[in-house]
């Protein structure tokens, strides 16, 4: 499996080099390692002997040269590679790639032509632009192309090549330059078109003539059309993707990536060029959805140039024909000029480049710095009426054209000024609820705020929000972040697991923010606030008493927020039935009768299903129903003694005891101050479907003190009230 080879490496003598590689031959030029060289990974090479014969070098694949990540042989080199020649200068490896980080705005610098603008204007320096010239037809075959979907695509440009020489290879040149922009060379074809890619920004793709069944159609899918990419996956189109397609089926993902049924393989011998103009929404999201995320997609969903299209061809025809040989035809340039984006007219006043940048810039530099930019400049009284290029379709209104003047101008040159601004105090209503006051308080007791993502699994909105209609994203970020939440619920169960893997067995979290419920005619998106505790009442520490939270302790927590509103009578909470809490500890808060809120325990069923061990307890609360709070007033203090009467009575077990205060109050004299439960009891000497509550009546007047008369009418009025209207007894 061993080659003995005589290698010509320039000097007076060859070498002897034994290679294990298959593909090694005579006559082939390649490079080589010398002794001393020292590869990629600090591998030195030294002299060796294999199986008896000496080798003093080493001839190196791509992979071992740090070219590529693997290679099935040594690397070939052109014929009229020199022999001798030092192999860093002969690929200009000394080099330095600038890897540039863009925002999803700037479509136009992602090619070498925009970055040459950019950086030209930036540098006030003239840009070189080759000419890239029309090639002549050769032959009259052309393709027919119908645009169904023309408002998706409103210009489709396509030449027919034939008679191209299928072995024909990529240049070094071009492979080194595909190579070092990050793209891996495949075939010829493909290499050109990803090349004026790189090179235009233009995505382009080839066709295999002979595989496509009459006119070319741009069109929408239809539900359940399948096509088998060009990475070998089947994918099932959904309805409203864009395809490209023939007669038959379709042929690939408009803009995203080709098919196999069409796809240029080392037998084609005549091609399909294709350059389109896709609409940025048409291609946005949808590589997502079939699980990809190509070049293509990348540059199509950020914008290209509508009127790049038939360059980007001729640019592609020529490179074709000087690598593969064959004859073209004419361009095919079919355009839906009512669909492709305009250029349109924006009006630059002067007196807003200082209102916005907060610096004065002089006409001259502002024209200069505009006409460098591309921009057809019109001076007018009180500015300029501009016309940006077609290449930069970020630019639409006025601010626009002013952040592009601060950033040529230079951000370092406008120098930082403390603005004089009349100031006002905004007046805060006294008996408003704050909303930072209820997340100190929450901090105090314990709590850390969470912030989590509006948009969650449509999974964990089904288990969490059954009854909620769930809102999808048209563009999610992924499948897992796909429906808009209707409730904070499930971002504070998320990070609870998060807490939880990281070992953390103590857990009090709340969160303030927008949910989104959809109604019959709009999407509602209400403030809330919730809330979550989990594992241990108290830190641990020697003088903690070890206990879990329990349902009375987030309700308690609750019940502090609302005191911040100053009506704590307005609201009563109330045992409910809810599909995501236990049943037995979900209530209901409700003021004024309305429902404004929940809290309870996480259902068993759910908390085994997000694989959480112990009970969690949760809040959430409508922040609108507190804005409304009562006003804090002076009440003087009575001179005279209050006196305390205790009642024990037998209720429904099933009565709240907000149900039994509500009652009391409204019977009770003027002179019943407050109500106080003390003690709860079930057990011997009690009815099964009956409790014990022990409640205490406060009463004091403010001009005499009470009579005993006055005390049990007082008393019997509550007592009545609470017989007729919950059948309530005074126990034995």
């Amino acid at each position: 499996k061993l080659s003995v080879c005589r290698v010509d490496v320039g000097e007076d003598e060859p070498v002897q080099i034994v290679c294990g590689a298959k593909n090694v031959a005579a006559d082939m030029k390649v490079p080589v390692a010398r002794v001393g060289a020292v590869l990629p990974g600090n591998f030195k090479i030294k002299k060796a002997k294999l199986r008896g014969q000496q080798s003093m070098g080493m001839i190196c694949s791509a992979a071992e040269l740090g070219l590529a990540e693997s290679s099935d042989g040594i690397m070939p080199l052109p014929a009229d590679a020199p022999v001798g020649e030092d192999f860093r200068d002969y690929l200009s490896l000394d080099d330095h790639i600038i890897d540039v980080d863009l925002t999803p705005d700037r479509g136009d610098c992602r090619s070498i032509a925009g970055i040459a603008r950019d950086v030209g204007v930036i540098y006030r320096h003239p840009v070189t632009d080759w000419e890239i010239r029309a090639v002549p037809d050769a032959i009259a075959d052309e393709k027919k192309v119908v645009l169904t979907a023309s408002e998706d695509c409103p210009r489709y440009s396509c030449r027919v090549i034939r008679d191209i020489d299928p072995r024909a290879q990529t240049p070094l040149w071009m492979q080194e330059k595909l190579r070092r922009s990050g793209i891996r060379a495949i075939s010829p074809v493909v290499d050109i078109t990803n090349y004026v890619m790189i090179e235009l920004g233009q995505p382009m793709h080839g066709f295999d003539l002979a595989r496509i069944s009459g006119a070319v159609h741009v069109r929408r899918a239809e539900k359940g059309e399948k096509l088998t990419l060009l990475d070998g996956s089947e994918v099932e189109t959904s309805e409203g993707t864009l395809l490209i397609a023939d007669e038959q089926q379709p042929l690939a993902l408009a803009g995203i990536m080709g098919g196999e049924v069409s796809a240029v393989t080392e037998r084609t011998r005549d091609i399909l060029l294709e350059s389109a103009f896709f609409q940025p929404i048409a291609i946005a999201g949808k590589a997502r959805v079939y699980g990809l995320h190509t070049d293509s997609s990348h540059r199509f969903e950020r914008g290209v140039d509508p009127e790049l299209q038939r360059r980007a061809l001729e640019r592609a025809t020529d490179l074709v024909l000087h690598i593969c040989g064959g004859q073209a035809g004419p361009v095919v340039d079919v355009t839906a000029m009512e669909h492709l984006p305009g250029k349109s007219e924006i009006h630059l006043r002067r007196h807003q480049i200082p209102r916005l940048l907060g610096v004065e810039i002089d006409d001259a530099t502002v024209e200069d710095i505009l006409t460098r930019l591309g921009m057809q400049v019109q001076s007018v009284s009180d500015g300029w009426k501009i016309v940006a290029p077609s290449c930069r379709f970020d630019v639409s209104i006025e601010a626009d054209l002013i952040e592009e003047i601060g950033r040529i101008y230079g951000y370092a040159n406008i120098p930082e000024n403390l603005s004089a601004a009349p100031v006002s105090i905004q007046a805060v209503p006294e008996a408003s609820f704050h909303l930072l006051r209820a997340k100190e308080l929450l901090v105090d007791r314990g709590y850390q705020e969470a912030i989590t993502y509006s948009f969650i699994a449509p999974e964990l909105a089904g288990l969490l929000t059954p009854d909620a209609r769930q809102i999808r994203l048209a563009n999610p970020i992924s499948a897992d972040m796909s429906v808009m939440r209707a409730s904070l619920w499930p971002g504070l169960l998320s990070t609870l697991q998060y807490n939880l893997a990281r070992q953390h067995e103590r857990v009090r979290l709340f969160e303030s923010g927008q949910v989104f419920l959809e109604t019959k005619d709009d999407i509602e998106q209400p403030e809330m606030l919730a809330g979550l505790v989990y594992g241990e009442r108290m830190p641990q520490k020697w003088n903690n008493a070890p206990g879990k939270v329990d349902f009375y302790d987030i309700k308690g927590d609750l019940e502090v927020i609302l005191e911040l509103v100053g009506d704590p009578d307005s609201f009563a909470i109330r045992p409910i039935e809810d599909v995501s809490l236990h049943p037995g500890q979900a209530a209901a808060v409700w003021r004024n009768g309305e429902e404004i809120g929940r809290l309870g325990m996480l259902h068993p069923g759910l908390q085994s299903r997000l694989g959480i061990s112990g009970n969690v307890f949760l809040f959430q609360i409508r922040l609108q129903s507190l804005e409304e709070g009562r006003l804090p007033a002076y009440q003087a203090v009575s001179r005279y003694p209050a006196i305390r009467r205790d009642l024990a009575l037998l209720v429904k077990k099933d009565l709240s005891w907000a149900d039994v205060k509500a009652c009391a109050q409204k019977a009770a004299p003027e002179i019943v101050r407050d109500i106080q439960v003390f003690d709860v009891y079930t057990g011997d000497n009690i009815d099964s479907g009956l409790k014990s509550l022990a409640l205490s009546l406060i009463l004091q007047d403010y001009s005499h003190t009470l009579t005993d008369e006055e005390t049990e009418q007082a008393v019997d009025a509550v007592l009545k009230a609470l017989n007729t209207e919950l059948s309530a007894k005074l126990r034995d």
